[in-house]
């Protein structure tokens, strides 16, 4: 079955590149038709799994971080392909979700060998993703993120993003609606989970399920700078549900509107402001599985 391989080069400081030698060194030995492609810019991923998947590939491989995939994703959605992942990210927090984990040389015979299971994705502004949207305080971090992980990665990122943005931040005043159900709330952020791990291995929705047709949604209400720096640390463990600050819905369909302007973020990305609209699409892409 086909291989084409989307690598982001400069992914995880540059690991993406080292992890593009790996899959030659990897497939040589192998008598499968495969390609690699490398991406030179932004959203390009996109438009190579789109043509790949015109092109005929059977397995279109994400090698990069959680934005990457959402990339990919975006271009093979609706395409009758396998949608494979090597982690070579910041955050890599969608393979926690499905189990692939980090080690390069496992993921790589995961993609020749493993098999693939359907799993549910989220649709928000007729943008998809595959793990994790939201707004508010996480949004916020991933801006000062995107400069920060040139010098650090992975949760150290994360961590020194949070603090950053603590210094300057100020709760959201927001109407959503969930199912039909409106709330008028004042939020520190909301999460739309489809995955459990975000920001880095920040366990956001411990329940979440990528196969139950639904969002697990997270809301953090209003909170003091203090509370939030005690209540960050217990996000890596999930126990951040259990305090009362912490509000915790499902729901298929979900409007977001505020006064103004705030950004969105979607697998990680931004890409742009509410108001926001979006709904679970059950069993939406085959993805390969240990």
């Amino acid at each position: 079955m086909s291989i084409c391989f989307i690598v982001n080069p400069t992914a995880g400081k540059g690991k993406g590149k080292i992890v593009a030698e790996e899959i030659y060194l990897y497939m040589k030995e192998l008598s499968i038709p495969y390609e690699v492609k490398l991406t030179t810019r932004r959203n390009e991923a996109e438009i190579l799994a789109q043509r790949a998947a015109e092109e005929g590939f059977k397995k279109i491989v994400a090698v990069g971080g959680d934005g990457t995939i959402y990339e990919v994703l975006n271009g093979i959605i609706g395409a009758d392909v396998l949608l494979g992942v090597i982690p070579a990210g910041t955050g890599n927090d969608f393979v926690r979700t499905v189990g692939i984990g980090k080690n390069i040389g496992q993921a790589l015979h995961t993609v020749v060998y493993g098999k693939d299971k359907f799993i549910d994705c989220g649709k928000a502004n007729g943008r998809y993703f595959i793990n994790v949207a939201g707004v508010g305080f996480d949004t916020e971090i991933l801006k000062e993120v995107e400069s920060i992980k040139k010098f650090l990665t992975g949760k150290w990122a994360y961590l020194a993003g949070t603090l950053k943005t603590l210094l300057y931040y100020k709760n959201k005043s927001i109407k959503i609606s969930i199912d039909g159900q409106e709330y008028n709330k004042e939020i520190l952020l909301a999460a739309f989970a489809n995955g459990k791990f975000y920001g880095g291995g920040m366990k956001i929705a411990p329940a979440a399920s990528i196969q139950d047709g639904c969002f697990d949604i997270i809301i953090i209400h209003k909170i003091s700078k203090w509370k939030i720096l005690r209540l960050f640390p217990t996000i890596f463990s999930g126990q951040h549900i259990h305090v009362k600050e912490v509000s915790l819905y499902q729901g298929k369909k979900i409007t977001l509107s505020c006064d103004y302007p705030i950004p969105v973020n979607l697998d990680g990305d931004l890409v742009g402001d509410t108001p926001l609209i979006l709904e679970i699409i059950p069993n939406a892409v085959r993805v390969l599985v240990p």
